[in-house]
């Protein structure tokens, strides 16, 4: 792969961690830590630069996150309804993240590709 394809930016405050890496056709946005008020702008921004970019695919890895709140919840669900089909997708992250998802019903209204 050049370095045309690839590009990467990581951002580490408070206590989110986005990583955002275009790999090809594809932009992967790796979160880890705590998804909440205090790192949803971060987020937020990469979403926005990602959708904002020609990359076919779109790819959220919550693998790495710890918590998600109403505000991360909300996020994803945004950027979802903004995609073009299949544009957007979901990484699963661990049991206690991933069962925030089953409480409030978005696991069949999420596409989680795994």
């Amino acid at each position: 792969m050049d370095e045309g394809d690839r590009a990467t930016q990581t951002s580490k405050l408070g206590s989110l961690g986005v990583r955002s890496e275009r790999e090809g056709e594809t932009h992967i946005i790796e979160l880890s830590g705590e998804l909440d008020l205090d790192g949803a702008p971060r987020l937020e921004d990469a979403l926005r630069e990602a959708e904002a970019g020609d990359a076919s695919s779109i790819v959220v890895d919550l693998g790495g996150l710890e918590f998600i709140d109403s505000t991360g919840l909300r996020l994803l669900v945004m950027a979802a309804e903004r995609a073009e089909h299949g544009r957007f997708s979901l990484l699963r992250g661990p049991k206690q993240v991933h069962r925030v998802f089953e409480i409030t019903d978005l696991v069949d209204r999420l596409p989680f590709a795994d």
